[in-house]
């Protein structure tokens, strides 16, 4: 009986939830013109299976072609094995040295240290594939070729840095250090809106792309076919016949399993100009290295930018992990010019059809006049593993540093290198109300898991963890005494901190600002706060916990 009534209930929440997706996509059906077809939610995933399928098949001779390159010359050098084999393990020895003495986080030199002495050899080599900051460097040339065909990066507003300066000689200094590690500008705030869930920033986002009269370009990390991908792509494929100069730049192993040429394919007989970054096409050291930005820049006036990729899941019409919970902006003004120019900078760096740089970025908003209005500073920074600082994990050590009251993150992953975790601990310490919302419905177990295993030194240092309850947290904040912040794309993990291309964009004194501590409070009446004591496990598991921290950079 007990049985029967638990399933009755599963029936019961899968009906109601299968009226409301049929319900919203009609809300959208109207907004887009775009048909909701429920028997893709049959097929999508046998379509993903086909798609990693042929990019297997794809890849594969390359692969194999690796491996046969590698077995000739092992088999080559056999004769000599001994003298190679001592020869291999010296350079090892010398390659355990000189990661002691680079300037990456701790746990990720350990991680290296460990699989290189267990296994001099293979580590060495995996080391020297992966695990090196020059494996990037073919991703650093095209960017560095791209740049330098590019217009000078303009400076800070003046105006807008010396009322900086006047209002917060800390904060200038702050906003100042992001200045001096890369092209990036402070300017005042003219308007930026903020939106607590995915659905309603999709919804203002087809009403501005309607609204396109000379330019469309789009940055994401993930994209799959669905409501919002078709509705998107008729509005574009409509905008190109206008006249609307469309591209469309995608990571490729982001949308692996969700996104193919032949999607492509059909994008371009739109007239849509569609590019991947950073193709998989044979393992190479870049593979880590990947396009986590999301934006979308119309008329190179109005930007929209945050968590929210382009799949369903993110505006709730597909549930994977519970209710999604995600967020973003938009803005416009002065301060569309750093996407506008973030964008430029890679289309030309991948893209066979270069965008000509000097005309579109003479175009993009510089400086409103003195009678508009003026909401707060911003600075949009763009993150990468070219650079040799690690830009977000630095600013937000910053920003704890200084906080006096509170400091608020949303984040869905939680693997923190130790300077870090020890600015969140010190923080909370000195009495700061330090709070890390994270979901309470995990997308990737073992992440989770090693999520978790952070949450006991948090917790006795007197940080708060909440566990959003609804489903999947995918956000990424941060509010700084309410009048400092952050909303981007940047994730409380290695991969975001160290590995991946992200976007953020630093508030003070912004409205934005008052609409996420909303958010904040809102979202914590959802979540359920952990206690030190759940955590206070055996030792079989702090053991396993320890065991999973270790490779933590590799997720």
């Amino acid at each position: 009986m007990t049985f029967l009534c638990k399933a009755e209930k599963r029936f019961s929440r899968r009906k109601q939830y299968a009226q409301k997706t049929r319900f919203y996509a009609k809300g959208l059906e109207k907004e887009s013109g775009v048909c909701y077809n429920k028997d893709n939610d049959f097929c999508k995933k046998e379509r993903e299976m086909k798609r990693i399928l042929r990019r297997i098949l794809t890849i594969l001779p390359a692969i194999a072609l690796q491996g046969i390159w590698l077995f000739v010359i092992l088999r080559f050098l056999a004769p000599y094995s001994a003298a190679l084999n001592l020869l291999l393990t010296v350079l090892s020895v010398i390659l355990v040295i000189y990661i002691t003495q680079t300037r990456n986080e701790g746990a990720y030199k350990i991680l290296w240290l460990i699989v290189i002495l267990a296994l001099p050899v293979p580590g060495a080599f995996l080391y020297l594939c992966f695990g090196d900051r020059k494996t990037s460097r073919p991703l650093a040339r095209r960017l560095t070729r791209a740049r330098a065909k590019m217009p000078p990066p303009l400076p800070s507003d003046s105006d807008a840095a010396e009322k900086l300066k006047a209002d917060s000689l800390r904060i200038y200094e702050t906003f100042s250090l992001l200045c001096a590690k890369g092209q990036f500008r402070i300017t005042e705030n003219d308007s930026a809106v903020y939106y607590s869930l995915g659905e309603d920033m999709w919804r203002d986002m087809l009403l501005v792309l309607r609204g396109a009269k000379r330019t469309i370009y789009a940055e994401y990390f993930i994209v799959a076919e669905g409501v919002m991908w078709d509705s998107l792509v008729e509005i574009l494929a409509q905008k190109v016949k206008e006249g609307v100069d469309v591209r469309f730049m995608y990571d490729d192993f982001g949308s692996l399993s969700t996104y193919s040429y032949e999607n492509v394919e059909k994008l371009r007989k739109c007239g849509i100009k569609c590019v991947a970054f950073n193709p998989l096409l044979f393992l190479r050291g870049t593979l880590n290295n990947r396009d986590h930005r999301k934006m979308l820049i119309i008329d190179g006036e109005t930007v929209f930018s945050g968590g929210v990729n382009l799949a369903d899941e993110y505006i709730n019409l597909k549930r994977r992990f519970g209710h999604w919970k995600d967020i973003g902006f938009r803005m416009s003004g002065d301060g569309v010019y750093a996407f506008s120019r973030m964008f430029c900078e890679f289309w030309n760096a991948f893209s066979s059809s270069p965008l000509d740089a000097e005309a579109y970025l003479a175009e993009a908003p510089k400086k409103s006049g003195a009678d508009a209005p003026h909401d707060g500073f911003a600075l949009t920074y763009g993150d990468s593993p070219i650079r040799r600082d690690a830009l977000s994990c630095e600013l937000f050590i910053e920003l704890l540093s200084q906080a006096e009251k509170t400091a608020w993150f949303y984040t869905p992953y939680l693997m923190l290198g130790d300077t870090l975790c020890d600015a969140f601990v010190r923080a909370a310490k000195r009495g700061v109300d330090v709070r890390i919302f994270l979901p309470g419905i995990p997308d990737k177990k073992t992440v989770f898991r090693m999520t978790r295993s952070y949450y006991a030194g948090l917790l006795d240092a007197g940080v708060k963890i909440y566990e959003y309850t609804p489903g999947f947290l995918h956000a990424k904040a941060c509010l700084i005494d309410d009048r400092l912040g952050t909303v981007g794309t940047v994730n409380l993990d290695y991969r975001s901190l160290y590995l991946h291309f992200e976007n953020n964009t630093l508030f003070y004194k912004a409205s934005l600002l008052n609409d996420l501590k909303k958010d904040f409070l809102d979202t914590a009446e959802k979540c359920r706060e952990i206690s030190p004591e759940e955590m206070k496990g055996n030792l079989i598991k702090r053991v396993f916990d320890g065991f999973l921290r270790i490779f933590a950079p590799l997720c």
